[in-house]
């Protein structure tokens, strides 16, 4: 009876066992399908920020800020190599460290990281040590992991973590932090090109408006504002032979000229930029086509009437007469020119390439007739 009383007991014992070994799988299961849940939230809120009208590093400080609050980091710093120097995109850190977090590439300890593309854990085990790339600081970090990116083979910089305590990364799930680390590379690739547009963006010395580039980065979130906007491109179609018959100062004055009518005339909230050489580019923010035909026929008038003289100069010229070398004084006549104007335009809608709508206004302006000065609708 005892003997039996036993195998029950041993039996339900083992089936206890079992039950106890399914529920913990059950809850490593739940646990991992959880942390799944938990990234594909994290990476679509990295995504959401990519789609935002922010500048590329308001975005990078955004998925930052997420990073450390989603997966309760103390520091994060994200570093990139913008082809002349190191420099930080995002960081919960103090300025006085900066300098330190962007020479990291230098240290002997993470060469190798950088050169194999091999992530870096360390740490200190006595509270009177430091980590080996600190200078002068001991306190703040206690630990560290250094990621290098990476994106199509091509080392763009690294990211790094830190925490105040000994050993805080000894039971981190690496590859959590693996998936944070494709999401900013992600991001990084995502924000790429307007990172190169905000970068390439220059202000010309005649004119003092912004370069095409404008257009595409910081230009794009005024007139994105609305859901449809008049874009028109203008064109001096007479500047060339300006500068060839008169002379280049003559030409450069004409642009200047223009450029100073036309910012004189429209609203702040338009944007206008020198697009290339003789061509400009008018967004009328939240305008249709339709409202702006007065205006641009004022200012096709206004800009045509535009006179630039160049004064007449007395030159010294020296002759020989009888023999002898005489001075004698001659004078220019005083040159004249004024600007022809050829107007296109069409409509941008929000959310479509502003881009390819000025390659087509670009276009279109360069098909026409040469002497052809008009305002057209396309």
């Amino acid at each position: 009876m005892v003997i039996i009383v036993i195998i029950v007991l041993l039996i339900a014992i083992a089936v206890l066992v079992l039950y106890n070994i399914n529920i913990q799988k059950k809850i490593e299961s739940y646990n991992n399908i959880n942390q799944q849940i938990n990234n594909l939230s994290v990476l679509q809120e990295f995504l959401k920020v990519a789609g935002e009208e922010e500048s590329v590093d308001a975005k990078l400080n955004k998925i930052n800020e997420i990073i450390i609050e989603e997966y309760d980091i103390k520091y994060s710093t994200i570093v990139v190599f913008d082809g002349a120097e190191y420099v930080i995109k995002a960081t919960n850190v103090d300025k006085i460290h900066h300098e330190t977090l962007t020479n990291l590439h230098n240290e002997e300890i993470f060469q190798d990281c950088v050169n194999n593309a091999t992530p870096k854990y360390i740490t200190i085990d006595n509270e009177d040590e430091k980590l080996p790339y600190q200078k002068v600081e001991m306190g703040r970090a206690k630990s560290a992991m250094f990621f290098p990116l990476y994106i199509d083979n091509i080392y763009i910089g690294y990211w790094i973590l830190e925490s105040g305590r000994m050993h805080a990364f000894d039971k981190t799930d690496t590859t959590i932090i693996e998936v944070i680390k494709d999401n900013i590379i992600s991001v990084l690739s995502t924000v790429a090109y307007q990172d190169a547009m905000e970068n390439i963006v220059r202000v010309d010395k005649f004119t003092g408006l912004y370069s095409a580039e404008y257009l595409y980065s910081k230009g794009k979130k005024t007139f994105d504002k609305y859901p449809t906007s008049a874009v028109c491109m203008f064109k001096i179609i007479n500047l060339e032979d300006i500068n060839e018959k008169d002379s280049r100062q003559m030409g450069n004055d004409i642009v200047t000229e223009v450029s100073n009518i036309v910012k004189a005339k429209i609203a702040s909230q338009y944007v206008f930029v020198r697009y290339m050489g003789p061509k400009f580019v008018i967004v009328f923010s939240g305008v249709e086509e339709e409202s702006v035909d007065e205006f641009l026929k004022d200012l096709k008038n206004e800009i045509e009437e535009l006179e630039i003289v160049e004064e007449a100069e007395d030159v010294k010229v020296v002759r020989i007469i009888n023999g002898k070398k005489v001075r004698v004084k001659e004078r220019k006549e005083e040159k004249k020119a004024s600007p022809k104007i050829n107007f296109v335009v069409s409509t941008y809608y929000k959310g479509t390439g502003i881009e390819q709508l000025n390659l087509k206004l670009e276009e279109y302006l360069d098909s026409t007739d040469p002497n052809e000065s008009k305002i057209n609708y396309i």
